[in-house]
């Protein structure tokens, strides 16, 4: 079952509570799920169920590589371990490890990275991470998940426990615009369209999911029919799903929060080159780094807004002829 109930409006929730309700409800439903943290439980409230359950959560401390090893060796024993820290640290610091003593080895891992992209806010440069998409890409056999909203999130989580690889799930940990309904089963690997349209198609992922909305809806005032589709898992990805509105539209746009070198824009370039080329175009960080400042900032900054995603779609309906 999956119910679509976007208004524009934010989940009075934030990301890090349902994280910090959800892990323990998971653990609690099947014996072999055990929780690893890098010294970050109280950032996703799961500190007090931890101390409750020291035979079910670990906290490796800030150091992410043995984090990842000590997960890998608890998988190759039949374990089904979850880990968490922020984005930077699960993706770059803790790769050669995530890449062979999980990816190689075929161990079976669930890695939450949180704060991804310009949702770091004032945690700064350091702690933004642009680039953890094209990293896990590269892992054969991966999963990489960009988190759309509460619901998302949930859904996805669950399935991970349960899938084989390395799993990768980005999310914030404050508020995200509301677009699934709770308890919506969003099936890994599959696309969403949120809205149809005949001129154009806007592939969005995580927090640019709700820009895309927004977007679409500038759009239609304009009398431009734009279809948004949610690509939330950027690995597998819905080549069908992109081929289809592809050639229904002949013209792309890819809006995501991360670098535009191998994240979402680059999988879906991928299906066009090699399915139906199309002119394209993305919505996306360039060849740069982070740097501090509120989240409202950091996306007008990077360009990751409604206004820019309406000037692309503009920009490729213009190549399209």
């Amino acid at each position: 079952m999956m119910e679509i109930v976007y208004t524009g409006e934010m989940d009075p929730r934030m990301c890090k509570t349902v994280l910090g309700e959800t892990i323990p409800t998971i653990a609690a439903d099947d014996p072999d799920v055990i929780y690893l943290d890098a010294d970050l439980m109280s950032c996703i409230g799961t500190g007090k169920w931890a101390k409750e359950n020291p035979g079910r959560a670990v906290n490796c401390g800030i150091a992410e590589a043995n984090m990842t090893g000590v997960a890998c060796g608890l998988a190759s024993a039949g374990f089904k371990p979850i880990l968490h820290t922020f984005g930077p640290f699960a993706s770059r610091r803790c790769y050669d490890q995530v890449f062979l003593s999980g990816g190689y080895a075929k161990n079976d891992i669930t890695i939450i990275g949180t704060d991804p992209g310009v949702t770091a806010t004032m945690n700064g440069g350091t702690h933004m991470p642009f680039e953890d998409v094209a990293l896990y890409r590269a892992i054969p056999g991966a999963t990489v998940i960009d988190v759309t909203d509460p619901a998302c999130l949930v859904s996805a989580l669950r399935q991970c426990v349960n899938r084989p690889g390395v799993k990768y799930i980005r999310v914030g940990r404050k508020q995200y615009a509301r677009v699934y309904a709770d308890g919506s089963e969003l099936p890994i690997g599959k696309a969403v369209t949120l809205r149809g349209g005949k001129d154009a198609v806007i592939f969005a992922a995580g927090i640019m999911v709700h820009e895309a909305m927004q977007a679409a809806k500038t759009l239609e005032g304009e009398g431009i029919q734009a279809a948004v589709v949610d690509l939330f898992t950027i690995k597998p990805l819905d080549a069908d799903a992109v081929e289809h509105w592809a050639e229904k539209t002949g013209a792309v746009v890819a809006a995501e929060n991360h670098n535009r070198h191998g994240g979402l824009y680059s999988a879906v370039l991928e299906v066009l080159a090699e399915r139906c080329p199309v002119p394209a175009a993305c919505v996306a960080v360039e060849d740069e780094f982070g740097e501090v400042g509120p989240q409202d900032y950091l996306q007008e900054r990077f360009g990751l807004t409604a206004e820019h995603i309406v000037s692309q779609v503009k920009a490729v309906l213009a190549r399209k002829g």
